[in-house]
């Protein structure tokens, strides 16, 4: 498994960067590249993501956690929006004694809700929200990493 510490020279060294002039680069104190390089520092969350955005690859790839240099925004973006909508399920049908007929008749409001363009954006916002912070990013690694020893 490759360490961050390695990819961040190997994403350097691509660059034909030196470590100063990478420093520079990202606002950070002239040795700091040089702290990460050799395992002496970790780069907090926030450098990381200064890191990975020079780079232009995901936090996963900078970690050295996957070998995919794709970032989720470039994947996730639009993705579902592109696609045609998908027909609702058929209607539960149950018993007269059970539920008064739905109002406007054949979808629910919450069916109604659940399709609308706002909502869709809104609940792609708040996913990408949960994706992008610790705790979302932790998952994201326990699942990938799963997977990936799954197809091992």
């Amino acid at each position: 498994m490759v360490t961050m510490a390695q990819r961040i020279e190997e994403l350097r060294m691509a660059k034909a960067m030196s470590r100063p002039a990478l420093a520079a680069a990202l606002g950070l104190p002239k040795t700091a590249v040089e702290k990460f390089e050799t395992g002496r520092q970790t780069p907090t969350q926030e450098q990381q993501e200064k890191l990975a955005n020079y780079f232009g690859v995901s936090l996963f790839y900078l970690r050295g956690e996957s070998s995919d240099k794709t970032k989720m925004e470039d994947w996730m973006d639009g993705a579902f929006m592109d696609a045609p909508p998908t027909p609702p399920a058929a209607p539960r049908r149950t018993p007269k004694s059970e539920s008064a007929p739905a109002a406007g008749g054949e979808g629910s409001m919450l069916d109604a809700l659940i399709s609308g363009k706002k909502f869709q954006e809104s609940l792609r916002a708040a996913v990408l929200e949960v994706l992008r912070s610790p705790e979302g990013q932790e998952i994201l690694a326990k699942a990938i990493r799963r997977e990936l020893a799954l197809r091992k």
